[in-house]
């Protein structure tokens, strides 16, 4: 059974850099799963925001409704603010993301003033309409795929037997939430879906783009939304490439379908 690759964890983080929900299936859609980072928070400049500069969005959570995602701080759900999936009452702006300007909306006022007096600074909530096209980097693209607000991709797979064997290398092992995928997968060997090029898995079939280069989000503890040098500086010793250290794959969907927990991941090519 180890040799087989079979679906572990399947993630989604419906607003960027808040804590992140395991689903038991998910939509596979051409920006990544269903509800995948299509909302994101953003400042007076329309710069995005992220755990990088603002690691107490770890400590934000969220949850999925029937019609709308609930979100809260950790350990007080009762201070939470709803946010319906199809109503956006704000104007249209233009968001800057990385290198990417692109069109969003704003959702609602009330909604900007309870995450701004949250975060303690000034924020809007954007959402990203259907009809908004985020180009995936050509050189990475391979039908022109668009992609959500995630950072570049619109899908990441990381195994199991990665993070085990990092976690065999540090003084305190750390969960598989620092790297934030929507794939996960056990059995194979160590760093396997660096050799993965198209797989198929449940109905859908993703082709695997390029290795994912890691960043200090890495340290922030999703917990406690504390920094540390870990696990970063002791995946730089082995994990290093040109200067950047990777851990996981990027990947794009080549369809719509489904994937669901259980699932087997089977290698194409």
């Amino acid at each position: 059974m180890k040799n087989k690759l079979v679906v572990q964890d399947i993630f989604i983080y419906p607003i960027k850099s808040l804590v992140g929900i395991r689903l038991s299936e998910a939509l596979v859609e051409e920006k990544g799963f269903q509800f995948d980072r299509r909302w994101m928070l953003v400042d007076e400049e329309g710069l995005f925001i992220s755990q990088r500069d603002y690691p107490q969005l770890a400590l934000l959570s969220v949850e999925l409704g029937e019609n709308e995602s609930i979100v809260f701080r950790s350990n007080e759900k009762e201070k939470s603010i709803q946010i319906p999936f199809e109503v956006a009452t704000g104007p249209e702006v233009l968001v800057i993301i990385w290198d990417d300007q692109v069109i969003a909306k704003v959702v609602h006022p009330e909604i900007d003033k309870w995450f701004s007096a949250v975060l303690g600074l000034q924020v809007n909530l954007v959402v990203m309409p259907e009809n908004s096209h985020r180009k995936v980097d050509p050189r990475y693209a391979v039908n022109g795929e668009s992609v959500s607000f995630a950072d570049g991709m619109p899908y990441l797979i990381i195994g199991q037997e990665s993070l085990n064997d990092l976690n065999s290398r540090l003084e305190i092992p750390v969960p598989m939430d620092r790297f934030r995928p929507n794939i996960v997968f056990s059995g194979g060997v160590a760093f396997q879906e660096d050799s993965l090029c198209k797989i198929k898995i449940g109905d859908s079939e993703f082709q695997i783009v390029k290795p994912c280069a890691r960043c200090v989000m890495t340290t922030v503890d999703q917990e406690t939304g504390e920094k540390s040098k870990e696990p970063l500086k002791t995946l730089s010793g082995y994990r290093t490439i040109n200067s950047k250290v990777y851990f996981g794959q990027n990947v794009v969907a080549l369809g719509t379908g489904k994937v669901r927990i259980g699932d087997h991941i089977l290698p194409l090519e």
